[in-house]
C-alpha cells in the first residue's frame, strides 16, 4: 500500500513551481520529464487569450510565465515543470505573432515577428512560416514557427501586411506567392489561385 499523496493540479501551484525553477531565458523544459498530474482547466483561445476556470488571466506577467513552460507532445499542449506536468487545452496555436520587422527586400529580406507574450522569431530555416488554408472558405491561416514545436498565429493586421511584402517564385514546378526571409521562400498561395 502506498502513501503517496496525490495533489490536484492548479494554476496557482503549477506558477508557484515555475518561479522556483526560472533563471534567465527561458526554462529548459525539453529536459524536464516529470509525472503527468492531469487535465488543468486552462485554455489559450484563437485569439491568443488564456482561460483559467473559464476567466481570462488578466495579469500579462502570469501569462509571460505559464507561456515559458508550454510544452508540445504528441499533438497535446502542456505546462512542465521540475516536479509536475499537466494537460491544458489549445484552440489553435499557442502564440499569436502580433507585430513584425522587416529589413532589406526580395531574397535578402528578413523578417523579425513578435508574439502576444514577448518572444521574438526570425523567419528563416529554423524558424519556418507556413500557411493553412481553410477547405470550405479557402482563407489562409499563416503560422510561424517559435520554438520547441509550437507555433504563433499570425493575426490578420500583420498578414495584410505581409501581403504587400510578397513576391511570386517557381516551387515544385509551379508560380507561387509567397516571402522571402532569411534566404528561404515561404510559399503561401499558388499564384493562379490569387484573385486578378
Amino acid at each position: 500500500m502506498t502513501t503517496q499523496n496525490f495533489v490536484t493540479p492548479s494554476a496557482e501551484g503549477i506558477a508557484a513551481a515555475a518561479r522556483a525553477a526560472g533563471g534567465k531565458g527561458l526554462p529548459p523544459v525539453d529536459r524536464w520529464n516529470p509525472p503527468f498530474c492531469g487535465d488543468l482547466d486552462m485554455r489559450i483561445a484563437r485569439d491568443g487569450t488564456w482561460f483559467y476556470m473559464g476567466s481570462p488571466i488578466g495579469r500579462p506577467e502570469l501569462v509571460r510565465l505559464f507561456s515559458s513552460i508550454l510544452k508540445k507532445e504528441d499533438g497535446a499542449y502542456y505546462l512542465v515543470t521540475p516536479v509536475e506536468k499537466v494537460r491544458i487545452t489549445v484552440e489553435d496555436a499557442p502564440f499569436v505573432a502580433t507585430d513584425f520587422e522587416a529589413e532589406h527586400s526580395g531574397r535578402d529580406q528578413i523578417l523579425t515577428f513578435q508574439t502576444h507574450v514577448g518572444d521574438y522569431a526570425v523567419a528563416g530555416p529554423d524558424h519556418p512560416i507556413r500557411v493553412t488554408r481553410d477547405v470550405e472558405t479557402g482563407e489562409p491561416a499563416p503560422y510561424i514557427h517559435i520554438r520547441a514545436d509550437l507555433e504563433a498565429l499570425i493575426d490578420r493586421k500583420s498578414f495584410y501586411r505581409l501581403a504587400e511584402l510578397g513576391a511570386h517564385h517557381p516551387q515544385d514546378g509551379e508560380s507561387w506567392f509567397g516571402l522571402w526571409s532569411g534566404g528561404v521562400f515561404f510559399p503561401m498561395i499558388p499564384s493562379a489561385d490569387l484573385p486578378d
